[in-house]
C-alpha cells in the first residue's frame, strides 16, 4: 500500500512540474574594452620634415628587403630592393604630388663606387670584379708580405677548390678602391697564410693587379669569430683584410687589417 501510495506521489510531482513553463536563462556579455583589440601595424601616413631627406615615405609601400650581410651595400641607408614594388605610387619616384598634395621625394640613395665625397658626406669606395681585371693564368693580383716571406697569387671564391690555388678574394668585396678582402689556408697542401697571425703593427702589405699597386700597413692583427664578418664591410679608406683559420679552433679566424699608405 505504502509503496503504491509512494509511486502516485511520484506521479504527481512529475506532472506538476511538466505544467510550469519553461524559461530561458539570461545572459549579459560585456564587450571588452578597446585596448584589448590589436593596433593596426600599417602606416601610411608621409611625414614632411625639416630633416635631409625632407620628405620621406615611411608607410608599407617604402618597406625595402635589405642587402645581403656583408654586401657592399650592406650598411648604406634605404639599400635594399622594394619589399612590395607594385604597391609603390608612381608619382613618389619623381618628386611630384601624390594623394592628398604632399610632395613626396625618392629615397635619398645613390651607391657610389668611386670612394668620393658628395655634399660633405664620405662614401664608401667599391671596384668591381670585371672580365677584363683577370691575367691570363686566371687569378685577380698578387699578395706579398715580405715580413713572413710570402708571395701568393689571389683568385676570385673562397671555396675549396680555389684555396687549393693559392688565396681567395671574396667575391661581394672590393677589388681594389675600399675594402680588399681575401682569405687563405694555414696549412696541408697550401699554408700561404700558415704565419699571418705573427704579423705585427707596421707590417707591410703590397697588392699588385692590372689596376696598379698598392702598399699597405698593418694596424691590427686579431682573433674574431668564423662568424663575424662586419669587417668585410666596403669603407672609405682603401685597406686590405686578410682571413685564415685558427689552429684548433674551429669557432675562430685569424684576421689581419692594413690600410694603404
Amino acid at each position: 500500500m505504502k509503496k503504491t501510495l509512494y509511486s502516485m506521489c511520484a506521479a504527481f510531482c512529475l506532472a506538476a512540474v511538466l505544467t510550469i513553463p519553461a524559461s530561458a536563462l539570461q545572459y549579459t556579455v560585456g564587450a571588452p574594452d578597446d585596448y584589448l583589440f590589436g593596433r593596426p601595424t600599417s602606416d601610411d601616413t608621409i611625414y614632411v620634415t625639416t630633416d635631409e631627406p625632407a620628405n620621406t615615405d615611411r608607410s608599407k609601400s617604402a618597406a625595402r628587403i635589405p642587402p645581403a650581410f656583408g654586401s657592399p651595400t650592406s650598411y648604406t641607408l634605404n639599400a635594399g630592393e622594394l619589399l612590395t614594388p607594385n604597391l609603390v605610387n608612381q608619382n613618389s619616384t619623381t618628386g611630384t604630388v601624390a594623394g592628398g598634395g604632399v610632395t613626396v621625394m625618392p629615397p635619398n640613395f645613390s651607391p657610389n663606387t668611386g670612394g668620393s665625397s658628395i655634399g660633405g658626406s664620405i662614401s664608401t669606395g667599391y671596384t668591381e670584379v670585371t672580365d677584363d681585371l683577370y691575367y691570363s693564368g686566371g687569378h685577380l693580383g698578387t699578395l706579398k708580405i715580405p715580413a713572413i716571406g710570402l708571395t701568393v697569387k689571389v683568385y676570385q671564391g673562397t671555396g675549396s677548390s680555389t684555396l687549393a690555388k693559392g688565396a681567395g678574394h671574396f667575391s661581394d668585396t672590393s677589388i681594389w678602391d675600399g675594402n680588399v678582402c681575401i682569405a687563405g689556408h694555414n696549412r696541408g697542401v697550401r699554408d700561404d697564410f700558415g704565419d699571418l697571425h705573427t704579423l705585427e703593427p707596421g707590417d707591410t702589405v703590397t697588392w699588385t693587379t692590372k689596376l696598379g699597386m698598392r702598399t699597405y700597413e698593418v694596424v691590427s692583427v686579431e682573433k674574431v669569430l668564423e662568424t663575424d664578418t662586419s669587417d668585410t664591410a666596403a669603407t672609405s679608406d682603401n685597406r686590405i683584410t686578410l682571413y685564415t683559420c685558427v689552429r684548433d679552433q674551429r669557432a675562430y679566424r685569424w684576421m689581419v687589417q692594413a690600410v694603404e699608405i
